[in-house]
């Protein structure tokens, strides 16, 4: 090199450039060298890794941020951005956990915080990821990603003028552009879910005016515009949206949400749904399906092997002859059941009771079942199963002091958690004094309704027809064993005796929790309790059969499911 030529420029100089400059693959190029040049250089790694992640690859972009962290394990942003390489990869515990490893170098990172909250939402902590919101805000001061999750939370329960109030509450709006309009399209659907149709019409054009909807956004936009032509009446115009909404799915680029993928998905096919078109809704409904599929994979013989270690190792000799906990404890009330059951109408039913707290969807037992068994799998239920009186004493006192400080003076307390029917066996022989309500229902139905959902949370026998019937029929069978071998008194529910014969049920349930009438209950659908499952929209109404045989109409779609009953001999009626 002669005295004049100038110096070469630094490999991560020429990154942030040509980053800057849109030529990612020119960006990629330089990153990698820089990598070469300086391996022991964290800011060369997180170049990368930042890199990879914008071009899709979010193993490399893993893989990359993780070495970052190696050399400088307290770097709070490469914690976050490994999280959400793993949420992209599917990781999502693993994406939890990088977050709150930000937190933990960084307390009270606002994007942390976010995204932490978001991640919990997923994965069925819904209630905790919104406490983590509410105290960022109060804490932190102003920030519109902590503002925003929070907002979103909020329309997800359908209280729309809380998020609403919340948004509007904001100092300003976002800055960046891509910030600015998803938090305009959040305040729409907030404004709809408000009825308020001009308002929301001016804050379309408001985000209109920004320019060009980017790919990540556009399903969102066209949804509004779905949603605003159905509330205006205007089917041609939703129905239009809609086929715009399907193609931007697949113009979505590596930096989407994830969620937003799928969503789009189950909000398309419940539009198609309600126009009666089943062939397109349910195609939709596979699309996400396979999405989710991919992050929560199912193995029938782990699964068969849980339930026949429960059937094995609890027996009725065990809760006969072998220690149980010396409690007699009549609060705690497990309702169980297939999600979609009619769990949520039942405990709303027994919670308008004034002797009644319902606790909603608690993951205590299984946590308790976990810890205990140290895992969740056909060894931990051995292990369960093995548990003597000290164990038990102490488990019970654990659980009894976390579940009346709930409500405190309530006679009776009621976990609605659908899953605690696979931890009956450890409530038999922690909580003597338990009462258990298993609510059920036509299972084409209760399939129908899980397919037709997105569950947040870990329900991996969802996502496949065959798979969901399967399980249904394998939940069956292990709920008959309770019912022969429980000491726990347990009385089954039908969503149909509820509609066929409302007061009658009514006593049933009371008496066998040993409760008196309380007029209140049939109006249970006037209490505004904040129910967090999708149940939300059903329990505010009275009962009726309107749930009640909608398979009938998927017929053919649902082949794979009702195969699986009917070779379990679930199914009574002779198929069409």
């Amino acid at each position: 090199m002669s005295e004049l030529d100038p110096p070469a420029e630094p490999a991560l100089q020429r990154y942030i450039r040509l980053r800057k400059a849109g030529d990612t693959q020119g960006a990629l190029a330089a990153a990698a060298a820089a990598c070469a040049a300086t391996p022991d250089d964290p800011a060369a790694h997180y170049a990368l890794g930042e890199i990879t992640a914008a071009l899709g690859d979010h193993d490399g972009a893993a893989n990359a941020l993780a070495q970052a962290l190696r050399l400088a394990p307290l770097w709070a942003d490469a914690w976050i951005n490994l999280g959400l390489a793993r949420y992209r990869q599917g990781a999502v515990h693993a994406a939890k956990m990088a977050m709150r490893e930000a937190l933990r170098v960084a307390p009270g990172h606002p994007v942390a915080t976010g995204n932490l909250a978001a991640l919990m939402g997923i994965s069925g902590e819904a209630v905790p990821g919104e406490a983590m919101l509410r105290e960022a805000l109060a804490q932190a001061g102003e920030n519109e990603g902590v503002r925003l999750n929070l907002a979103v939370r909020l329309l997800q329960r359908e209280r729309g003028a809380e998020a609403l109030a919340l948004l509007d509450g904001a100092p300003a709006l976002p800055i960046n552009a891509t910030a600015r309009r998803h938090w305009l399209l959040t305040r729409v659907a907030a404004l709809l879910q408000c009825g308020a149709m001009a308002d929301a019409r001016l804050a379309m054009a408001e985000c209109a005016a920004l320019g060009p909807m980017p790919p990540a956004l556009a399903p969102l936009w066209h949804w509004r515009r779905v949603l605003l032509a159905q509330l205006e009446g205007n089917m041609a115009g939703a129905a239009e949206a809609a086929a715009d909404m399907a193609g931007a799915i697949g113009s979505m680029g590596p930096e989407a949400v994830p969620e937003h993928r799928i969503m789009a998905h189950y909000d398309l096919a419940k539009f198609w749904s309600g126009q009666g078109d089943t062939a397109a809704a349910f195609a939709h409904w596979q699309q996400g399906h396979a999405l989710l599929r991919a992050s929560q994979p199912f193995s029938r013989t782990a699964f068969s092997a849980f339930i026949a270690a429960n059937t094995e190792a609890f027996t009725a000799a065990r809760f006969a002859a072998q220690p149980r906990a010396a409690n007699n404890d009549p609060a705690p009330v497990f309702i169980v059941g297939m999600p979609r059951s009619g769990t949520t109408l039942c405990e709303q039913i027994l919670a308008a009771h004034g002797a009644v707290h319902g606790a909603g969807e608690r993951s205590a037992l299984g946590q308790m079942a976990f810890r205990l068994g140290k895992g969740e799998n056909a060894c931990a239920v051995w292990r369960l199963a093995a548990l003597d009186a000290a164990a038990l004493d102490a488990a019970a006192d654990e659980y009894l002091a976390e579940l009346h400080a709930l409500a405190p003076g309530k006679a009776r307390i009621v976990d609605k958690m659908p899953g605690n029917e696979l931890y009956l066996g450890l409530a038999g022989l922690m909580l003597p004094g338990a009462r258990i309500i298993h609510c059920v229902r036509d299972p084409r139905d209760i399939g129908l309704s899980i397919w037709t959902f997105r569950f947040f949370g870990e329900h991996p026998y969802a996502h496949d027809l065959a798979d969901l019937g399967w399980t249904i029929a394998q939940r069956a069978r292990l709920m008959d064993h309770w019912r022969a071998v429980l000491p726990n008194p347990i009385l089954t529910v039908a969503l149909q005796d509820w509609v066929d014969d409302f007061d009658g049920t009514l006593a049933r349930v009371l008496a066998h929790v040993g409760l008196p009438h309380d007029p209140a209950c049939a109006r249970f659908y006037e209490n505004d309790s904040d129910v967090q499952t999708v149940s939300r929209a059903q329990v505010r109404e009275p009962v009726n059969a309107r749930g009640l045989g909608r398979w009938r109409a998927h017929a053919a779609q649902l082949a794979p499911l009702i195969a699986e009953l009917e070779a379990a001999g679930m199914l009574a009626e002779p198929q069409p």
